[in-house]
């Protein structure tokens, strides 16, 4: 779907979406328990899958009490739920009778993954093209180390995916600079193993705070795991951690038999830039859903406000505001949120002077290489930028944003960060592939059209 965007200016109250990444890790872990509610959730074509494959194990996700759905057994049916009911499978996943098809979902592939280890048999698992082109071979051998066949296809180290366990546990090592959410799938398989796990990064951890919104989770459905330093003391936060423990034979339950799922602060980004660059003067953008967590991706109000943003953040009543602002180039290092790459480039490409985004080599491991992406439809649009392996400069000074037809690259971030550039890029600008805003964020340019966004899509005018 092309979605045409006119320059325009916005203002107004808008709610964040739900979290994805939260999502992802509450539909599991349901899954694991013997069974819970999980609300205000996400529901998008990541989620889904998630919610696909605990079917797949044996459970069975549908709408819950009061949420505006009638219950289906089938996770594809879940768009009006305000409320999840997950029947789990109690720690026991079954083998699947077909191959779980991840979709476009690096989430789904990998938590699902250390997931098929614990049952007494098979699973094959895939996904699209994309996903089937992204790196999993650290985790597929962490899994191996531990006793379980765990193998790609193509020997490639990518989907498809071929696991036969049973997973009993054990100490394994696994890098932590490719991707946190190999920690987080064997965190949340080893809670229910046997033996418990032990996981040593052999490199340092990048994304930690994602880590941190699993350890958080984990400890909301009653289970304990640990981040330890070099040695072997416990530490508070996944930040610098030399790697981590849980103990096996516990039970997934949370409080109430039910989990809230919090607002999602990268899709809370996109709004706060719309906001930064193109507020009505005079007028704001106020964001509510914006209650803190453990999600790193927050880091967004205080990047925003260093690049000169007029922002504020009512943490008590989960509210941010911001206006329109001159704002200026500033250095942003995105080991640890590697999902704020695509805003903060766009946000470059508006500011004075120079952004530049560092240590971000591991955000070319995405839906798609989100570093080349940026520089090269930014750069359709007017903007200059220096692209290096580990870094991404947006030369905002030399930049003159102009409607251009851009290629969101069938990647939800890639697509919402470009249709921000075009709120003030000269004329009607087109992105291809805005449909990929179902994987987190489905009512994006309902949102944005209702803030005042001149936006059309599939020729209906907004």
């Amino acid at each position: 779907m092309d979605v045409h965007v006119t320059t325009s200016t916005v203002r107004g109250s808008t709610r964040a979406p739900p979290s994805k990444s939260y999502t992802h890790r509450a539909l599991l872990a349901a899954g694991y328990s013997d069974g819970a509610t999980v609300r205000s959730p996400l529901v998008s074509a990541d989620t889904k899958a998630t919610a696909r494959a605990v079917t797949a194990f044996g459970g069975a996700v549908d709408p819950g009490p009061g949420s505006g759905a009638e219950a289906e057994s089938d996770a594809d049916d879940m768009d009006a739920a305000d409320a999840l009911a997950v029947d789990g499978f109690g720690g026991r996943p079954a083998v699947p009778d077909d191959v779980i098809d991840c979709a476009n979902s690096g989430t789904t592939m990998r938590l699902v993954t250390a997931a098929a280890a614990l049952a007494d048999g098979t699973t094959v698992l895939t996904g699209d093209g994309s996903l089937r082109s992204r790196p999993q071979g650290p985790l597929l051998e962490a899994l191996g180390d531990l006793g379980v066949r765990a193998e790609s296809t193509r020997g490639n180290g990518q989907a498809p995916l071929v696991v036969s366990g049973p997973l009993a546990g054990g100490r394994v090592a696994i890098p932590g600079d490719v991707s946190s959410q190999y920690v987080t799938a064997l965190l949340m398989a080893g809670a229910v193993t046997e033996e418990g796990i032990e996981v040593d990064l052999t490199t340092p951890l990048k994304s930690a705070p994602y880590v941190d919104i699993t350890l958080e989770l984990l400890d909301d459905f009653g289970i304990e795991a640990t981040p330890v330093g070099d040695g072997g003391d416990a530490l508070d936060g996944a930040a610098g951690a030399a790697g981590f423990v849980v103990e096996g034979g516990q039970s997934y339950a949370p409080a109430g038999g039910s989990y809230t799922v919090p607002g999602d602060f990268s899709s809370i980004s996109y709004l706060v830039a719309a906001g930064a660059v193109a507020a009505e003067p005079g007028e704001a953008v106020r964001i509510e859903g914006a209650v803190p967590s453990a999600q790193g991706d927050s880091a967004i109000v205080e990047i925003a406000e260093r690049m000169g943003a007029d922002i504020e953040w009512d943490r008590d009543a989960g509210v941010i505001t911001v206006r329109r602002s001159d704002l200026s180039g500033v250095e942003v290092d995105v080991g640890d949120t590697p999902d704020l790459l695509p805003t903060i480039a766009a946000l470059g490409a508006v500011a004075d002077g120079d952004t530049r985004i560092t240590n971000c080599e591991h955000v070319r491991y995405k839906e798609t290489d989100r570093v080349a992406a940026m520089a090269e439809e930014l750069e359709k649009l007017g903007a200059e930028t220096t692209e290096e392996q580990d870094t991404l400069t947006i030369h905002g000074s030399e930049s003159d944003l102009r409607s251009a037809a851009v290629d969101g690259r069938a990647d939800h971030r890639i697509v919402m960060s470009l249709a921000v550039a075009a709120l003030v890029a000269e004329g009607t600008t087109t992105i291809r592939g805005g449909e990929h805003v179902d994987v987190s964020f489905p009512d994006f340019f309902d949102a944005m059209a209702d803030l005042g966004m001149a936006v059309e899509r599939d020729g209906a005018s907004e």
